[in-house]
């Protein structure tokens, strides 16, 4: 290997980031949105369905509760029910 093909390492001393990464609630929709359509297209193999699966109902009820805390607490502080993006899946729906 020739010296201009060698990458620069990072120092190890390099300092790590200020704030960790933040996952939301959106993100989480659109994930669950992406397996949806990704079993859609059959990108999957009937081995790997059940765990898909499983992720995917797991990930759509941690999003609907958290939706649904976010609304109790709107009700509670006198605002207005906080409107849902209409990327969040229909409640009862499958992947």
């Amino acid at each position: 290997m020739t010296e201009e093909n060698k990458q620069p390492q990072a120092p190890a001393s390099a300092e790590a980031p200020a704030e960790a990464p933040k996952v939301t609630v959106n993100d989480l929709v659109n994930v669950y949105n992406i397996i949806d359509l990704a079993s859609k297209r059959g990108a999957f193999q009937a081995a790997e369905l059940a765990s898909v699966g499983a992720i995917a109902n797991k990930v759509k009820a941690f999003v609907d509760h958290v939706q649904a805390q976010q609304q109790a607490a709107a009700e509670a502080a006198g605002d207005k029910p906080a409107e849902t993006s209409g990327d969040a899946p229909a409640k009862g729906q499958a992947s």
